[in-house]
């Protein structure tokens, strides 16, 4: 553990400290963040790949008082540097992968253009990469014996990090916290889509018992047939359905309640921004009208540790900086709340 005795946590932040400003190593701390600076297969307006440098500017405003998790951030976070050649090869696949959306939006085909079947394989040899490079940099993490947590990027980032926390934890259930289900087999013929990312985590990762998802408000037929035929294994908490049950009298701990039920005993959050009130998140990928506020999911993430299951892991994702600071700033916060939590349900 860090030697703490000269630092100040009412005072202002240094910039040359480490995430939140703490003056923490990675070897001294007990929660580490890996950043994944990619977005290739954003299907809207992008930005993620730069959101967690972004998020760690922005964090140094962040207060270390957290009314949930009382000095959580002694125990130690410490956020890696972002790895410039992986955003480098990100920009690059991006600006592949934006000619090839533009062709097929237009209405082209792509079996006819030589170029642009190049440029999905480009793209799909890229992801899976990037997949692989989440994969051992998460298992080398686990076998340190640390918490592990990733800030993205397009929520395509974690399926690697699911399969080695698979691995080191076994059986597991995935909290999404999302606008959309991302669901696809495969979407726009990216196989490792940021819309498809939990199709290919309950395909590729046996561990992956049960997957809840909440907040979901935009979504495909295809999607929904899948949730159906799924045998329970996926569990939809439809935004509408929350926000109807509200309006009839239940209360957030009500429907809280509900959902915890569905979960197994070992939890992972995934935490796509979008699952948020767009005016908390307005420069995201993919916005949609709905959601949550902030407090809503903090009091349901407190109740899943009150109700004995243990929280093992989580990512951030989709917190895009393309404009301003605003989505940095809540990201941060955001951010700041799941580290503690997973320090809380950690603590021995």
């Amino acid at each position: 553990m860090a030697d703490l005795s000269q630092f100040d946590p009412n005072s202002v932040s240094l910039l040359s400290n480490n995430i939140f400003g703490l003056p923490t190593t990675e070897e001294d701390a007990k929660l580490v963040l890996l950043p994944v600076p990619w977005e290739v297969t954003v299907s809207y307006t992008h930005g993620t790949a730069r959101g967690p440098e972004q998020i760690f500017k922005a964090s140094h405003q962040v207060d270390l008082y957290d009314a949930d998790v009382k000095d959580g951030w002694k125990a130690g976070f410490f956020m890696r540097d972002v790895d410039k050649q992986l955003l480098l090869r990100s920009d690059y696949l991006r600006k592949e992968a934006e000619l090839y959306l533009k062709f097929l939006t237009e209405g082209g085909d792509v079996c006819d253009n030589e170029f642009l079947k190049k440029t999905l394989v480009d793209v799909n040899t890229g992801t899976i990469a990037m997949n692989e490079w989440v994969y051992r940099h998460t298992k080398e993490l686990l076998r340190n014996n640390k918490l592990v947590a990733l800030v993205g990027g397009d929520h395509s980032t974690p399926l690697g990090f699911f399969k080695a926390i698979g691995e080191h934890k076994g059986d597991f259930g995935i909290l999404q916290i999302d606008a959309h289900c991302d669901l696809r087999e495969e979407y726009e013929g990216f196989q490792y889509s940021h819309a498809s990312i939990m199709y290919n985590a309950i395909k590729e990762v046996p561990q992956l018992t049960k997957l809840v998802q909440i907040g979901i408000r935009d979504y495909c037929e295809e999607e929904l047939d899948y949730i159906n035929n799924s045998n329970g294994k996926v569990v939809t908490f439809f935004d509408r359905d929350i926000k109807t049950r509200q309006y009839e009298g239940d209360t957030w701990k009500m429907i809280c309640d509900d959902i915890i039920a569905t979960l197994p005993q070992q939890v992972y959050i995934s935490f796509d921004i979008d699952g948020l009130d767009p005016k908390l998140c307005p420069r995201t990928g993919t916005p949609v009208a709905g959601g949550f506020e902030t407090e809503q999911l903090y009091y349901l993430f407190r109740k899943v540790i009150d109700s004995g299951r243990k929280l093992i892991g989580f990512d951030l994702n989709e917190v895009s900086t393309s404009h301003d600071e605003w989505d940095a700033n809540v990201g941060a916060r955001v951010l700041f709340k799941l580290c503690n939590l997973l320090i809380c349900s950690n603590r021995d």
